[in-house]
């Protein structure tokens, strides 16, 4: 078993290290620090699935639709695995996404709801990801960001039964209560 370095960030290195072990949880660094969370439970399983499977339908030609866990290196010291992704056909390398994201879409759970909403939305905002979701099943809703000047606007909070009508990274309308229907 790797250990971790002291007193100084997490490398890309020192990450692949400590990944080696196939322990059930998933890995993310994040500007040098590593975040581990436990494998996710049925209901947030249940909106990955039900949206990546929506957004499958109506993608554009050019762009991909993938499910976590799949790496995307942000520079030298930030790694992370969004629940879903969008990205062009031409960012899909053999092992890792290569390049940006248009859209990352991070699906809450209580192990994962301030990093999802603090650090994740900063960092993807720093990246220059056109778009970030954050989706709560619980509640269920959905929260959407659009890059404009280099900055995230929330441009849109929709709950239950009411209708989210996004155009970034295409047009596309999302009920959250749909992504999580057979769960109630």
């Amino acid at each position: 078993m790797p250990t971790m370095p002291r007193s100084r960030a997490l490398t890309l290195e020192d990450f692949e290290a400590i990944r080696e072990v196939d322990d059930g949880h998933r890995y993310e660094l994040i500007d040098g620090s590593l975040v581990v969370t436990p494998s996710p439970v049925p209901r947030h399983q249940t909106a990955v699935g039900e949206l990546a499977f929506l957004l499958r339908r109506t993608i554009p030609r050019g762009l991909r639709v993938f499910v976590a866990p799949l790496d995307i290196r942000f520079g030298k010291d930030t790694v992370l695995q969004p629940d879903v992704l969008v990205v062009p056909s031409t960012a899909v390398g053999e092992r890792r996404i290569e390049g940006g994201p248009v859209l990352a879409v991070e699906v809450l759970s209580p192990s994962t709801r301030h990093i999802d909403l603090g650090l994740k939305l900063s960092r993807y905002e720093a990246a220059s990801t056109p778009a970030y979701w954050v989706i709560d099943p619980d509640e269920p809703s959905l929260r959407a960001w659009e890059l404009r000047e280099g900055r995230y606007e929330q441009t849109a909070h929709v709950v239950g039964d009411q209708i989210a009508r996004l155009n970034l990274p295409w047009a596309v309308e999302i009920v959250p209560s749909h992504l999580v229907d057979d769960l109630r």
